[in-house]
């Protein structure tokens, strides 16, 4: 971790990997490997060590965490004669394009769906909730994707007010890596979950100052726990070029993907065109909004070239 988080007057408390792997005491439960391979994306390499030394952990650390907040709510409802309905715990997972957000989030919701207090884990991203591509296109916005302007945040805002107040059921909208488009009229339905793990680029940021005394609610307002995954910038720029070339002759090969042009690109072209969409968009977007809300996370995760988390950080209560 860097200095910004290791110095004196860090609110966090660091761990080295094998620290970490040891808070996970004789827990029996895991994945398979079979399992593992199917949460993986792309060109993450996650293996039975990491689940076990790493994301075994955390999902017995947030599973406390979700047994002390059910408690909480039954303790209240007696106490105040009242019968609510129960509000689902929520993680937020950001950080930065290509630095693994996805296996994260599919990792926990498989992990946190096997502690007996929590059955039910749903998983939504906020990709769903960017404007269409011909709102983004009319608005001159569509090198800005990704970026806070780039998403109907009052849809996104909605989606979890209405979960939070347990309405039944609530639906996101999908967004298709294909097309890179949202999907119209294509839905995925989240009903009263005892867990929701919400996973964006952009979960993090903070709201706008408050316009005459009035409360204006960002994202991370809704977070009950939030993770935020770390690498360095060269690295980062390492994991986006490769995994650029692979989807060049996969998902790119396909006629219909919004990215086809890119499919008969050269290597060299590849790499160069990749570099320049990374420099110009992307990292302009780490750099400005992803990056500062990394100490607004409760647990940050460093990666190293590897792809593996070899530091831990952990909020102090």
């Amino acid at each position: 971790m860097d200095q910004r988080i290791n110095d004196g007057l860090s609110p966090y408390r660091t761990f080295t990997r094998a620290e970490w792997a040891a808070l996970r005491e004789d827990t029996p439960m895991t994945l398979h490997p079979d399992e593992v391979a199917r949460l993986r994306s792309m060109h993450d390499r996650l293996d039975m060590s990491e689940i076990e030394e790493i994301y075994l952990p955390l999902s017995r650390l947030l599973s406390m965490y979700v047994a002390a907040t059910q408690r909480l709510f039954r303790a209240e409802q007696r106490f105040l004669g009242t019968e609510d309905v129960k509000m689902p715990y929520i993680i937020g997972i950001g950080g930065s394009v290509a630095v693994g957000k996805s296996t994260t989030a599919r990792v926990l919701q498989a992990l946190l769906a096997r502690w007996p207090n929590v059955p039910k884990v749903d998983l939504v991203t906020t990709d769903g909730f960017l404007y269409p591509n011909a709102i983004l296109e009319r608005e001159k916005l569509m090198d800005r994707k990704g970026f806070p302007e780039s998403y109907d945040l009052q849809a996104l805002l909605r989606f979890l007010t209405d979960v939070k107040a347990g309405r039944r059921p609530t639906r996101a909208p999908i967004y298709s890596h294909l097309v890179y488009d949202v999907m119209a009229n294509h839905w995925v339905e989240v009903d009263r979950p005892d867990i929701l793990i919400v996973e964006g680029l952009n979960v993090l940021q903070a709201g706008r100052l408050p316009k005459d005394g009035e409360a204006i609610p960002f994202v991370s307002d809704f977070f009950d726990f939030s993770v935020y995954l770390d690498a360095d910038e060269e690295v980062l720029k390492t994991w986006y070029v490769s995994r650029f070339l692979t989807l060049r002759g996969m998902l790119f090969s396909d006629p219909k993907s919004y990215f086809h042009r890119y499919s008969k690109l050269t290597d060299t072209e590849a790499v160069a065109t990749a570099t320049d969409i990374w420099t110009r968009i992307n990292l302009v977007n780490l750099r400005e909004n992803i990056l500062p809300t990394r100490r607004r996370a409760d647990l940050i995760l460093k990666k190293n070239e590897s792809h593996s988390v070899d530091e831990v950080a952990l909020r102090r209560l």
